[in-house]
């Protein structure tokens, strides 16, 4: 549970109808596993002490004093478990007979649940023995336990920031108005639900949407525990399907089948984004009734792989889905600027690196929905000191293949003359000899788009203004910068996406080559005809810095967090040194180049980060970094 992180799991037992004592017996060798499987919270089926298929049995004291009495027995064997559980049991209180969860914990009843929407259409006639919940919340005694019973219950725990857990029962997550609605402005983050669901042909994904598009749009945490093997198969047949899902995301989902389904769930980041989300409820209201447990401290070990590109879809499918909807965008806010500013022509710098090819790609799609000529897109290659002959010649290719206007300026000249101007030897390797060359080319571009009534276009990405890694009023400069909102691990594949879904086998070897090329500015002399200046032996490994990016930034995590998420989504790749030294490399940057974030050109936002001053990231120039050092 340190990091936010809980082990949770939602367990079907095979049970007997009516058979008390071997339901108990069988939902209490699943809690034993589950205790001693970590699980710090358990969700078991609906009704699972008596069976759910019990029918008019359900009217028979016999049934319901042995349900109860099942309860107090299990409640007996638990006590010294550390983990709270949620069991599902007829309860006859009041005049009446309620469908109710048993929320559990060292042995004490914390609260009873009863279902709120009680079906009685199709082959659902519960309302034939169970009454409506009431919300109001009311004392009893029960299972020899003095406890709560009503809807409105919330169990907010002391040991776990964050945790509060609410509860409601199967055909309630239906309903026009789902208890879990109420529950959740209360303040609950983990919402359970016991179900006795019958199976049939596309339930189950129906099922799956239902919880997804609950937890996201509760920004909770859901588990669904169903009724399986032993319920009564007269009419209907009942598959055990247990889920979890966070936040829109389903984390398991298993079905035919008894026993555990188990997961680690984030609390932490379900609370960071409820406090994100000024659309979100406060969570502080006189209505619910809540009832506290606390669980011991411990550290959660993960079984949840993390992935190591956050950015970028693991599912092939969904990541090329991924591609062509950023590369849409991309277009979409580019061809829109040049609606609005009547531009006749788009000035990019062209380096045969993997920016400016994406850029120019972006370019030509935002041309062709206007049915404007590509001649119009002046691509603009300006070598230079560390220029190569392959990224040259990439250059005038991705042009060619591109139809547009290819101006090859040579900008040695120009820059040695500033050297002479400004009194800079050109022996002097250093910040002025790489940043002179990078200003003067956003100087050309720019002179070149005030010629031809033209747009300059940027080439940077997200990583790169994350990092600082661009010449101040340089490539940092542009009067629309596409690549902006895209990180660099994403640039990568959208590229590749561009490859795979061309025609042209020209355009294909080209691509392939320039994704061969090493990422680098090309500020600095060749060695031997090859790239000398390697971007990330400088700076760091992308794909450690996006996954860094993602944590930090859209999930606000500590850095012992975003370390500990790092080494187990790079085991095996890179080390805790590795990883903890690039890690203070990005918190030191990320702090002291805001200032070039703060003036950034106007630029499409295509994902769940944006560094832009005005809709992303708004942050101090002068923060510093030393709280979130510290906490390495």
């Amino acid at each position: 549970m340190i990091d936010g992180f809980i082990k949770v799991g939602s367990g079907t037992a095979a049970i007997r109808v009516a058979d008390c004592e071997y339901n108990k017996n069988s939902a209490l060798t699943l809690i034993k596993q589950a205790a001693a499987r970590q699980i710090k919270l358990l969700a078991l089926p609906e009704l699972c002490l008596t069976g759910y298929s019990c029918r008019d049995l359900f009217l028979q004291d016999t049934l319901l004093s042995a349900a109860e009495a099942a309860l107090s027995s299990l409640l007996a064997h638990t006590s010294e478990l550390d983990l709270m559980f949620a069991v599902g049991l007829p309860v006859k209180r009041w005049g009446k007979l309620y469908n109710c969860a048993a929320v559990c914990c060292h042995g004490d009843i914390l609260g009873l649940v009863p279902k709120t929407i009680i079906p009685n259409y199709g082959e659902l006639c519960e309302g034939r023995y169970f009454s409506q919940g009431e919300a109001s919340v009311q004392a009893l005694t029960f299972a020899g336990r003095e406890t709560f019973m009503g809807t409105d219950l919330v169990f907010p725990c002391d040991s776990v920031e964050g945790l509060s857990v609410g509860v409601e029962i199967g055909e309630d997550l239906c309903s026009h108005c789902p208890p879990s609605q109420k529950l959740s402005t209360y303040g609950a983050t983990l919402i359970m639900n016991l179900s006795a669901d019958s199976e049939g042909a596309a339930k189950a994904a129906y099922r799956e949407s239902l919880v997804k598009s609950q937890s996201a749009r509760l920004i909770c945490a859901y588990i669904y525990a169903g009724a399986g093997e032993g319920e009564s198969t007269t009419d209907m047949v009942f598959s055990g399907h247990r889920l979890i899902a966070e936040n829109g995301l389903l984390l398991q989902s298993k079905r035919f089948s008894t026993g555990l389904c188990e997961t680690e769930l984030d609390i932490s980041r379900l609370s960071y984004e409820r406090r994100r989300m000024s659309s979100f409820p406060s969570a502080y209201n006189d209505y619910a009734h809540l009832r506290r447990f606390s669980l011991s401290l411990e550290k959660t070990a993960l079984s949840r792989k993390f992935s190591p590109l956050p950015f970028v879809p693991e599912d092939p499918a969904e990541r090329k889905t991924r591609c062509e909807e950023v590369l849409q965008i991309a277009a979409l806010g580019l061809k829109n600027r040049i609606e609005h500013t009547g531009c006749k022509s788009l000035v990019l710098g062209v380096s045969g690196g993997l920016d400016s090819t994406l850029a120019a790609l972006i370019c030509a799609r935002a041309m062709d929905t206007l049915s404007m000529s590509r001649e119009s897109l002046i691509a603009v290659t300006m070598p230079c000191f560390g220029t190569t002959e392959r990224t040259l010649e990439n250059s005038k290719e991705l042009a060619e293949k591109l139809s547009a206007s290819l101006r090859i300026i040579d900008i040695s000249t120009s820059v040695r003359r500033h050297f002479s101007d400004i009194g800079h030897s050109e022996d002097v390797k250093n910040s002025v000899y790489e940043n002179a060359q990078a200003r003067e080319r956003t100087q050309v571009l720019m002179d070149i788009a005030n010629g031809t009534d033209g747009l300059v276009v940027g080439t940077g990405d997200m990583s790169e203004l994350a990092l600082g890694w661009a010449t101040y009023n340089g490539d940092h400069m542009s009067m629309y910068a596409v690549n902006s909102g895209i990180p660099k691990t994403l640039v990568r594949h959208l590229v590749e996406y561009i490859l795979e879904e061309s025609s042209d086998s020209g355009l294909k070897e080209l691509l392939s080559d320039i994704l061969d090329t090493p990422v680098s500015p090309e500020l600095l002399p060749a060695e031997d005809g090859e790239i000398s200046q390697k971007t990330e032996e400088l700076v760091g490994p992308y794909e450690l810095h996006d996954f860094f990016l993602y944590y930090f930034l859209r999930w606000g995590y500590r850095p012992k967090k975003i370390l500990r998420l790092a080494q187990n989504a790079f085991e095996g790749v890179y080390d805790e040194e590795t990883i903890v030294y690039w890690l203070k490399v990005f918190l030191r940057r990320f702090f002291s180049q805001q200032f070039k974030r703060s003036c950034l050109p106007d630029g499409p936002k295509v994902g769940s980060v944006s560094l832009s001053p005005r809709a992303g990231l708004q942050m101090p120039s002068d923060a510093m970094p030393e709280l979130w050092l510290g906490r390495l």
